[in-house]
């Protein structure tokens, strides 16, 4: 459990993080060097889950021996699977992170959304969505290894 104090804002009690992928944790496909490190140490205290859509095909190789729990969606209205799956888990209990149009809805229903700018950019929807936005991956991990910075971005 990742616990936050941030006045103004109200305490967060988050059991789980939700990853996008595709733009979020990896470029073209790639996982970003750095973010499986940083997501193994969160591992110690949040449930990891990545959902994505797996533009690239490659989220199973690129994750192989993590302990993250990873969920392929397709069809339709990704955004509104994204959203299901963090409500699904308690959206109160869930700190969301992603970059995409279809991550907007999960951003915002999260108790708190990071949106993050890699190199496939970062969707105005995923911004206007989101409580906190990074300017990479790294960083986002980073605010939430270090959570006072979060009170401090958050605070009122």
């Amino acid at each position: 459990m990742l616990e936050i104090n941030i006045p103004g804002f109200a305490a967060i009690g988050a059991a789980h993080l939700v990853c996008d992928f595709t733009g979020t944790l990896s470029v073209d496909g790639r996982l970003l060097p750095g973010v499986a490190k940083r997501l193994d140490e969160l591992a110690a205290t949040l449930t990891i889950h990545v959902v994505t859509a797996d533009t690239f095909g490659r989220v199973h190789e690129e994750l192989a021996g993590h302990p993250f729990k990873v969920t392929v969606l397709s069809g339709q209205n990704l955004d509104v699977q994204k959203e299901q799956y963090v409500l699904a888990l308690g959206a109160g209990s869930v700190i969301a992170i992603g970059n995409g149009a279809n991550d907007r809805l999960m951003l915002r229903t999260a108790r708190l959304g990071i949106a993050v700018i890699e190199g496939e950019g970062c969707a105005k929807d995923a911004v206007l969505n989101a409580d906190i936005l990074a300017r990479s991956i790294l960083e986002g991990l980073s605010l939430l290894l270090n959570p006072p910075r979060i009170a401090a971005t958050l605070k009122v």
